[in-house]
């Protein structure tokens, strides 16, 4: 089997490792099946050669792509243009690819600049009620899910309209565009489909005074996210890593 690429886009070490773990536990993975990549830490190696992975899985991170140059950090604008230089290989051959909330926002920015923005749709930490559209229906990494179905979430920015050639899977009343395909085999949710109740509980106190909620509100969250019913999206992380391993 060929081993799967996972990039993480989070400087953060405890929110790396934890969502690193998430990535293998849900996806039916074990360390020697990928290589993982932080790229807060290091480059993507010049030969990196991409027909060498079953695909590649993209993480969350507290970026935003649509921010102004001048707004990113140094380490932020080094994780976004990273991940950006394979985006042109991946979409052109169709290469097997989840990006993972920050990873919908790669996507989108790659296919049509300006197509990701913070004008609408953000979405506080929360249990996001989606459901699954009519083309999802047809889609093997939507298979075993059901057509309603609860996610974690925690954007401040988020796709305005769908670029050309992509497919709209699942949606929600808060963001229209919470799963979408480019192609055959490029995906991309701006849901976390590896995060469960206690990788959410890790971040909410990691993130806590980066902006996404008041500080006093984290102990309420914690408590909201350990009552949600949030279990399918995981199946989805599975069916890519069935999918495409072998």
């Amino acid at each position: 089997m060929k081993p799967f690429l996972i990039l993480q886009l989070r400087p953060e070490t405890d929110a790396s490792d934890d969502e690193f773990q998430a990535f293998l536990t849900k996806g039916g993975l074990n360390a020697d099946q990928v290589h993982r990549i932080r790229l807060d830490q290091e480059d993507i190696p010049a030969d990196l050669d991409l027909s060498n992975y079953a695909g590649v899985i993209v993480g969350g991170g507290p970026g935003c792509v649509s921010d102004a140059p001048e707004k990113k950090s140094k380490i932020e604008a080094k994780i976004e243009a990273e991940c950006l230089s394979l985006m042109p290989q991946i979409t052109a051959q169709d290469i097997p690819f989840l990006g993972c909330c920050y990873g919908i926002g790669i996507l989108g920015h790659h296919l049509e600049p300006g197509a990701v923005s913070k004008e609408n749709y953000g979405e506080p930490v929360s249990a996001s009620p989606c459901r699954v559209t009519d083309e999802g229906r047809k889609d093997p990494l939507l298979s075993g899910i059901p057509d309603a179905f609860e996610a974690f979430v925690a954007h401040k920015e988020a796709m305005q309209h769908l670029p050309q050639g992509c497919v709209q899977l699942v949606t929600s009343a808060p963001c229209p565009f919470q799963m979408i395909r480019f192609g055959q085999n490029v995906y991309a949710t701006q849901f976390h489909p590896e995060a469960d109740a206690h990788g959410f509980e890790t971040r909410i106190g990691i993130y806590k005074h980066h902006g996404y909620f008041p500080p006093e509100e984290a102990e309420a969250l914690v408590d909201m996210v350990h009552a949600a019913d949030v279990h399918a999206p995981a199946k989805i992380l599975k069916n890519f890593v069935d999918r495409y391993r072998a």
